[in-house]
């Protein structure tokens, strides 16, 4: 009976210890460009802290002229409208400030709950990792290059 109670005690104050964090809900979008990268992004969490998110992209875009980068720009955003209602939501494990995969370990989205900041982490291939700072909307607009 003794050990029993020790082991209760001892799972309650480990289970204690374990703080469980709640997502913020809401949508967010969000861009980059450079002259290796173009992607627009949209992520929603959703109240429950199901996630769904999709970052369309254009790989060594070089230096586009104005005409082609507008035409990437329509068509990425096209994409993402276009396959928003197929994306698939997901479970990320949250510490209050960092999402990850669920048994993961490399960042997906970074939180800042003080300033309400919102940043989608992007790898692509062997580059290093990109952060773009989302914005929230109230709803996702069909040109996500102007927040």
């Amino acid at each position: 009976m003794r050990r029993f109670a020790i082991l209760l005690l001892a799972g309650l104050l480990l289970g204690s210890c374990s703080k469980h964090f709640d997502p913020p809900e809401g949508r967010w979008i969000g861009h980059y460009e450079s002259p290796q990268v173009v992607v627009v992004a949209w992520l929603e969490i959703l109240p429950g802290g199901d996630i769904r998110v999709s970052a369309p992209d254009y790989l060594d875009v070089g230096d586009p002229t104005p005409d082609q980068r507008d035409t990437m720009h329509k068509r990425l955003a096209s994409d993402l409208s276009d396959s928003w209602g197929e994306v698939k939501t997901r479970r990320y494990e949250f510490d209050g400030h960092v999402f990850r995969k669920e048994g993961g370990v490399a960042p997906q989205m970074e939180w800042d709950s003080g300033k309400k900041e919102m940043k989608v982490v992007f790898y692509f291939g062997m580059q290093h990792s990109i952060r773009i700072p989302m914005t929230q909307v109230k709803n996702f607009s069909e040109e996500p290059w102007l927040p």
